[in-house]
C-alpha cells in the first residue's frame, strides 16, 4: 500500500527520558517502513543514533509532510506555533498529563500510526490568534497563540482596569485580575479553569473570559473569530502587567498600551486517527459519565 507521507519529522521535549525512549521507538518504527525521518536538532544528540538526519524546527517544517510531536499539550503548543507557518500535518504522542492535543499513546502507537501513514486519518485545521502590543502608536511586539492570549497583572490578586472593543465598537470597561481571550482549541485549557465555555474546534469563534472581575455581572462572551479585539489599558493603572501567549511568551504591558488580538493568517493542520472523536476525548479527559444505553 502506498504511504500518505514520505518525510516525517520527529519533535520532542529535550532531556526527558520518557520522551526520548518514545522518540527512539518511533524512529526505528518509521525507518522500518523505509520513510525519510528528520529529527529536531535539539533532541537528536540525546537519541544516540548513528547517521541521524536532523534540522532546526523551522527548517524541519519546510521539508516534512508529517510532524510527530512527543510530549504534553504544553510542548505541543510550542511546536505548533512554529509548524503552523508551514503546510505540514501534525500529530502528537502524549507524554504529559491531560493530552487534549496528543492522540497517540506512547505504549501503543504502532497500530493507529500505521493507519495514519496508510492514509486512514482525519484532518482538522485549528486557527491561531495573533497578538500585537501598541505603545504610543508604535507596535512593540507581535506573537501568536494556539490556546489563549491573557492580559493579567504581574502580581497575584492585583486588579487592573481596561476597556474592550470589538470591531472598534466599545463593549465594556472592566476592573479584574485580567482577561482570557481563547480559541476553541484553548477552551479546554486555562479558559475552562476560569469558567469559560467549551467551544467545539469546528466553531469559528473566540471566547473572552474575565478573571475574577470586580462585579457580579461580568460574564464570558463569545464572538465571531473574524472580530478584531482591542484592549485599551487604563492610563491610571499602577500595577505591572503582562500579555501572555499560551503561557509561554510574555510581553510587559504599561498603562496606556493597547493590545490587539485577531485571527492569525496561519493555521495548524492536525491529523487524527480515523476513529477520533472530540466528544470521546472530552469524556475521557474531563471524567464525564458514560452512556446509559
Amino acid at each position: 500500500m502506498s504511504q500518505a507521507f514520505s518525510c516525517i519529522g520527529l519533535i520532542g521535549k529535550p532531556n526527558h527520558q520518557g520522551a526520548n525512549n518514545t522518540l527512539i521507538s518511533l524512529y526505528n518504527f518509521l525507518k522500518a517502513r523505509d520513510l525519510r525521518v528528520i529529527v529536531d536538532s535539539r533532541i537528536s544528540p540525546g537519541m544516540d543514533i548513528i547517521d541521524i538526519e536532523s534540522l532546526e524546527l523551522a527548517d524541519l517544517g519546510k521539508v516534512c509532510d508529517l510532524a510527530i510531536v512527543v510530549g504534553g499539550d504544553g510542548y505541543m503548543l510550542g511546536a505548533a506555533r512554529t509548524l503552523s507557518r508551514f503546510d505540514v500535518a501534525v500529530i502528537g504522542v502524549n507524554r504529559g498529563n491531560l493530552g487534549f492535543l496528543t492522540d497517540l499513546d506512547p505504549e501503543s502507537f504502532e497500530a493507529p500510526l500505521t493507519d495514519v501513514l496508510d492514509g486512514k486519518f482525519q484532518v482538522e485545521y485549528r486557527f491561531l490568534l495573533e497578538t500585537r502590543v501598541i505603545r504610543q502608536q508604535q507596535q512593540i511586539s507581535v506573537n501568536c497563540a494556539v490556546n489563549e492570549v491573557v492580559l493579567h497583572a504581574d502580581k497575584i490578586a492585583h486588579m487592573i482596569e481596561f476597556e474592550a472593543f470589538i470591531k472598534d465598537q466599545f463593549v465594556f470597561r472592566q476592573r479584574s485580575d485580567g482577561l482570557i481571550i481563547s480559541t476553541p482549541t484553548g477552551s479546554t485549557a486555562y479558559s475552562l479553569s476560569g469558567g469559560g465555555p467549551i467551544l467545539n474546534p469546528n466553531l469559528d469563534a473566540i471566547s473572552m473570559v474575565p478573571m475574577f472581575p470586580h462585579t457580579l455581572n461580568s460574564r464570558p462572551l463569545v464572538v465571531d473569530s473574524n472580530s478584531e479585539i482591542k484592549l485599551k489599558v487604563s492610563p491610571d493603572n499602577d500595577a505591572d502587567m503582562q500579555v501572555s501567549c499560551d503561557s509561554h511568551i510574555s510581553v510587559t504591558v504599561l498603562a496606556g498600551d493597547e493590545i490587539i488580538v485577531q485571527k492569525s493568517a496561519n493555521r495548524l493542520k492536525l491529523v487524527h486517527p480515523e476513529d477520533y472523536s472530540y466528544y470521546r476525548v472530552l469524556r475521557k479527559k474531563l471524567g464525564w459519565g458514560s452512556q446509559l444505553y
